[in-house]
């Protein structure tokens, strides 16, 4: 279908939309129109020049930028076909403190998707990242190992791994399974109030 004259239609009528993608229903005479559009659109006008046009009965159907990626655009930076072609039913929303949690870089443009907003792998692989990292010491414990008794500094999630440092101040990373004795947790912080307009959206606590 030739979308320059639905293009055209909607300069024609001033409409603040842009169409995304067009679907013939296969055995029927209707035509579903998805656009994009910051608020609702008026577009009663349209649907009657379309409908003059195609001989059919028309639908619109406004959709998000993930949806419109959806629809569009074909691989993510990974190499891998988008999850949200492959297999994701419901676009949940992502966060920056998932990103945080996973220790995936911040910079937006490296875990940004093809639609502009961060990658939907970021939520459904947290679940995972949160059980392994619940099975891992808190920085700040004193656990006991082969090499000697020491403070965990520093941990590697997906390794499974912490890096101690001894009490002679030599550093070795160690498996959590070899970890012989959990000596002492740190104290937990108070909780802070975060006024960031992003309602901790962000990842800062």
């Amino acid at each position: 279908m030739n979308s320059s004259f639905v293009k055209k239609k909607i300069k024609d009528h001033k409409l603040l939309m842009k169409l995304a993608s067009v679907e013939h229903l296969f055995g029927t005479k209707k035509i579903i129109f998805y656009y994009l559009a910051n608020g609702r659109v008026d577009f009663r006008e349209l649907v009657k020049d379309l409908a003059k046009e195609y001989q059919s009965r028309i639908e619109m159907k406004q959709i998000g930028v993930r949806d419109e990626a959806r629809l569009l655009a074909d691989y993510e930076h990974c190499g891998r076909e988008l999850c949200c072609r492959a297999f994701l039913k419901n676009l949940e929303p992502v966060t920056m403190k998932m990103a945080k949690n996973q220790k995936a870089t911040l910079d937006p443009s490296k875990i940004s998707g093809r639609c502009g907003r961060l990658m939907c792998c970021l939520r459904f692989e947290d679940t995972v990242y949160e059980e392994l990292k619940h099975a891992l010491p808190r920085k700040g414990s004193v656990v006991k190992t082969a090499q000697g008794i020491g403070e965990v500094v520093n941990y590697d999630v997906l390794q499974q791994q912490v890096t101690i440092e001894l009490e002679n101040g030599s550093k070795v990373n160690t498996l959590v399974s070899d970890i012989i004795d959990r000596v002492r947790e740190p104290a937990r912080q108070k909780e802070t109030v975060c006024d960031h307009p992003c309602e901790k959206d962000c990842g800062l606590e």
